[in-house]
C-alpha cells in the first residue's frame, strides 16, 4: 500500500480517448503527489458514481410527453438565424468582428489582491458551551496508514481497492472505529475529504453480521436533495459488492410504484430524501422502520433548517429510540437545542480539520459589480467563460429563471452548457450531471440543488454568478472544486448589496482572496451580442410556453378520461396522507413569512439603500392606493387600525404590569350584543331569509329560560345602577381613561 491517499479515483474516469490516453496519465501523474498515488493506479478503477441507471433517456421521455428539448429549439434558432443573414446587421461586417475579436483578446483579464474598502473591529463572538453535550473524544485517532488498521472486513477492503482508495483521510481514520462500536457521531471535514465513506464502510461492516433470516430495514440514510440521494447511493453499492447487502432509493421525481416494491422487500439499507420517505411511511402497506438500527443524516445542517426541520423531527419520533445516529456535513451546526431533539446519546465530535475551512489548493477570486453596472452581468460572465474558464466550470445561478435563461444564452453564444435546477423533470436532472461529468458539456449553470455534496472529479471552477446568501452556502458552493488536493478556482460575482458577505469571504481567505478584473472592450463585445439575441430568446421562451400550456391541457384531457374509464378503482384507494393539514401547513407557512419580515424590518438586520428605496416606494404605493378607495372602506380601514393601535397599547400595559388584572366583558356590552343579535334575526326571520322550526319545549326548559332571563336582567339593572354611581361620584372635570376606545371615522350611535 501507498504510504497516502486521494479519496477520489484518478482522473481516467473521465474520458477515455485512446489518443488522450497519455496526457491523462500526465494529468494524473500531476494531480497527485508521488507519495499520495497508490500502486494500483495505473490499472483502471471502477467510478462510484453512476447517475444514468436511474431513470429512462431525456429522449423517450420527450418522445412520450410530445415536446421538444431546448438544445432543440436553440439548434433552431440559430438555423434561422444563417437563413436569415440581413435581420441581424452587426454580423455582416466580418471585418470589424475580427477586429473586436482581436482587440478584446489582446487587453486580457487582470488579476489583483483584494483590499478591503473598510476595515471594521469584528464584535467577538461567544462561544457556544457544548461541553456538556459532546462526550470527549480523547481516544479518537485522526490518522491510519491503510484500510486494514481500521478492522474491516475483507470484503470491503476489495471494493476500496476496486475503486483505487488506498488510505484513509482524517474523518475515515477517526470516525471508522468510533462507528463499529455503535456511537452517536456529529462529524466535519472540508469538502472532498471522504465523509460518505467514512459513514458508510462502518455500516456496511456492521449489516455483514446481521440476522440474515428476518429481512428489515435496518439503516435510513437521509440527504437534502435527490441528486445527492443518488449519488449516495451509488457509491453503498459500489462498496457493497462483494456482499449480500441490499440497498434501495427512495426519492421524488422517480416511479412511486417501483419505490412501494422495493420497500416491502425489505432491503437493509434505504436512501431517501425527508419527504418521499414520509409519503411511504404514511401511505405504503407494509413498510415500517420498527427494526431500524443505524439513522444517518448527510448535510445535517440543512436538515435541521427550517425547510426540513418538521419533516426530520417527524421522522426522528418513527425511529426506535435505541438506535445509532450520525451527522456529517462540512459546515456542522453548533445548536445544540436542535442535535437535542434528534435523540443523540453523548455523541461524539469529530472534527478532522478545524483549524482549515477552505482546501489549500482553492485560488479565490472576487469580480465587482458596481451598481450602474449590473445590467452587464451576463456578458461579464459570457467574456469570462468564452475566455478564460473554458470547461469544466458550474455557474451558480440565484433563481431556476436565471439558469435557464443563461442556458439559452449560451448555447446561441456556441458555448456547450447543461442546466440543473427544480423546474426539470428528475430525468432531465439526472440526464445534466451525467453530461457533465462526461464532459458531454463543458458548464453547469446550476442553482443551490446542485451546491452540496455532489462529487463530479475534474471540475475546475466554480462561478457564483448568484452571491450566495451566506458563507456556509458559499463554503459548500466553492467546495465542488479543489476536492481532495486538486487545483481550483472559485469566482464570486459582488454587487454593492454583497458587502457584507465579502466582508465574510476576505476574512475566510486572508490575503489570498485576488480581485478579478474584466476587460472593457470584451464586456461590450458580449452585451451588443446579447441584446441581438434578445429576440431569439423571447421566441425560445414563448415556444416553451405553449408547450407547456399543450402539455397541461393533454394531462387534463388523460386526467378525465381515466377518471371515466376506471373510476371505481381510483375512489376504492385510500386517500393519501401527511402528517401535517393543509390547514396547518398553511399557517406554519405564513408564521414563517411574518417572522422573517419581522426580522427585515427590525433594526438587528442592516439592509442596502436599495432595499430601503423599494421598501419606502412600497410604504408610498401603499398609501395611494389607500386615498383612491370609496369613503366607507377607507373610514373602516382607519377604523381597523386605530384598534391594532389601541390593542398593542393595552398589551404593552398588561405586559409592563401597570393593568394587573385581565378585564373580562361587561354586563352591559353582553347584553347590548345579545340585544343587536336578537334584533338581526327578527328581521332575518321578518324577510324570510330564516325559517324557524316550531320545536316543543318542556315546561322546565321554560322555567328554567324565564329564571336565567330574570336572573340576567337583575345583574343587568344592577350593573346599570353601579355605572350611574360612579358615574354621579367622578367630577365632571376628570378626563376619559387612556383605555376607552371609540373610532374617529364612525358616527356616533343615536
Amino acid at each position: 500500500m501507498a504510504p497516502s491517499f486521494v479519496f477520489e479515483p484518478p482522473s481516467d474516469e473521465e474520458i477515455e480517448l485512446s489518443e488522450a490516453e497519455d496526457e491523462d496519465q500526465v494529468d494524473d501523474e500531476e494531480e497527485q503527489p508521488e507519495e499520495g498515488r497508490s500502486k494500483t493506479s495505473n490499472r483502471h478503477s471502477q467510478s462510484p458514481w453512476d447517475f444514468a441507471s436511474f431513470s429512462e433517456s431525456v429522449a423517450e421521455e420527450h418522445a412520450r410527453r410530445s415536446t421538444t428539448s431546448v438544445d432543440f429549439k436553440i439548434s433552431k434558432a440559430l438555423q434561422q438565424q444563417r437563413s436569415v443573414p440581413d435581420s441581424n446587421p452587426a454580423a455582416g461586417d466580418g471585418e470589424e468582428d475580427e477586429e473586436e475579436n482581436d482587440s478584446s483578446e489582446s487587453e486580457p483579464d487582470r488579476q489583483e489582491d483584494y483590499r478591503p474598502e473598510e476595515e471594521e473591529d469584528d464584535a467577538a463572538t461567544n462561544a457556544v458551551d457544548i461541553k456538556s453535550f459532546f462526550a470527549p473524544s480523547d481516544g479518537a485517532s485522526f490518522h491510519a496508514n491503510s484500510f486494514m488498521e481500521l478492522n474491516l472486513s475483507r470484503p470491503l477492503l476489495r471494493a476500496c481497492e476496486a475503486l483505487g482508495y488506498a488510505k484513509p483521510t482524517p474523518i475515515q481514520a477517526a470516525c471508522i472505529p468510533l462507528a463499529l462500536t455503535g456511537r452517536d457521531i456529529c462529524g466535519s471535514a472540508i469538502t472532498g475529504s471522504g465523509k460518505t465513506a467514512a459513514f458508510s464502510l462502518p455500516t456496511l461492516e456492521r449489516l455483514l453480521f446481521r440476522p440474515k433470516r428476518m429481512p428489515a430495514i435496518r439503516v435510513l440514510i437521509l440527504t437534502p436533495t435527490r441528486e445527492l440521494a443518488v449519488q449516495v447511493n451509488s457509491m453503498i453499492e459500489k462498496l457493497a459488492q462483494f456482499t449480500d447487502i441490499r440497498c434501495c432509493l427512495i426519492v421524488g421525481g422517480l416511479s412511486t410504484k417501483v419505490q412501494e416494491a422495493a420497500l416491502r422487500s425489505m432491503p437493509d439499507i434505504v436512501v431517501a430524501t425527508p419527504g418521499r420517505m414520509i409519503d411511504h411511511l404514511r401511505n405504503s402497506m407494509s413498510v415500517d422502520l420498527e427494526d431500524l438500527a443505524v439513522l444517518i443524516l448527510d448535510e445535517a445542517d440543512r436538515l435541521l433548517e427550517l425547510g426540513f426541520s418538521a419533516e426530520i423531527h417527524e421522522l426522528v419520533r418513527l425511529c426506535p429510540k435505541r438506535r445509532q445516529t450520525m451527522l456529517f456535513s462540512a459546515t456542522m451546526t453548533e445548536e445544540v437545542d436542535e442535535l437535542v431533539k434528534l435523540s443523540l446519546n453523548k455523541p461524539l465530535r469529530l472534527s478532522a480539520d478545524p483549524s482549515t475551512k477552505r482546501p489549500a489548493t482553492l485560488t479565490e477570486e472576487v469580480v465587482r459589480i458596481r451598481r450602474m453596472r449590473e445590467v452587464n452581468q451576463e456578458a461579464v460572465l459570457l467574456a469570462l467563460c468564452s475566455k478564460t474558464f473554458t470547461s469544466k466550470v458550474i455557474i451558480f445561478s440565484g433563481t431556476k429563471q436565471a439558469a435557464h435563461r443563461l442556458k439559452i444564452l449560451f448555447g446561441l453564444a456556441g458555448l456547450k452548457a447543461a442546466e440543473l435546477h427544480g423546474n426539470l423533470t428528475q430525468v432531465q436532472r439526472l440526464d445534466a450531471l451525467e453530461l457533465f461529468r462526461k464532459q458531454g458539456v463543458d458548464f453547469l449553470v446550476a442553482t443551490d440543488v446542485a451546491a452540496r455534496g455532489l462529487d463530479i472529479i475534474g471540475v475546475q471552477t466554480v462561478i457564483n454568478y448568484a452571491c450566495p446568501r451566506d458563507l456556509t452556502s458559499y463554503v459548500h458552493r466553492v467546495g465542488r472544486t479543489a476536492r481532495a488536493g486538486r487545483e481550483g478556482y472559485a469566482v464570486t460575482f459582488v454587487t454593492d448589496n454583497d458587502r457584507s458577505l465579502l466582508k465574510a469571504i476576505a476574512k475566510r481567505a486572508g490575503s489570498k482572496l485576488k480581485s478579478r478584473i474584466v476587460a472593457e472592450q470584451s464586456i461590450s463585445k458580449w452585451s451588443k451580442i446579447i441584446e441581438q439575441m434578445e429576440d431569439q430568446v423571447a421566441s425560445i421562451l414563448q415556444e416553451e410556453r405553449e408547450e407547456r400550456v399543450l402539455r397541461k391541457a393533454e394531462m387534463e384531457a388523460t386526467k378525465a378520461e381515466n377518471m371515466i374509464a376506471h373510476k371505481d378503482e381510483i375512489f376504492s384507494r385510500p386517500k393519501r396522507t401527511w402528517f401535517v393539514t393543509e390547514k396547518e401547513k398553511k399557517f406554519t407557512a405564513k408564521a414563517s413569512k411574518a417572522t422573517s419580515e419581522k426580522e427585515k424590518l427590525s433594526g438587528n438586520e442592516v439592509i442596502s439603500a436599495q432595499q430601503a428605496e423599494d421598501l419606502k416606494m412600497k410604504e408610498k404605493r401603499k398609501r395611494e392606493r389607500e386615498k383612491n378607495l370609496p369613503r366607507k372602506k377607507r373610514r373602516k380601514l382607519e377604523a381597523a387600525r386605530e384598534m391594532l393601535e389601541y390593542e398593542n397599547e393595552s398589551e404593552k400595559l398588561e405586559g409592563s404590569g401597570n393593568q394587573k388584572e385581565k378585564s373580562g366583558m361587561s354586563l352591559v356590552d353582553l347584553a347590548y350584543r345579545r340585544a343587536k343579535a336578537v334584533k338581526a334575526k327578527k328581521k332575518a326571520v321578518d324577510a324570510g331569509k330564516i325559517v324557524v322550526k316550531a320545536t316543543k319545549k318542556s315546561k322546565r326548559s321554560s322555567q328554567r329560560t324565564q329564571s336565567r332571563t330574570g336572573e340576567m336582567r337583575d345583574l343587568f339593572e344592577s350593573d346599570m345602577s353601579e355605572r350611574k354611581q360612579k358615574r354621579n361620584t367622578s367630577g365632571s372635570g376628570l378626563k376619559k381613561s387612556k383605555h376607552s376606545f371609540k373610532s374617529k371615522s364612525r358616527y356616533k350611535r343615536r
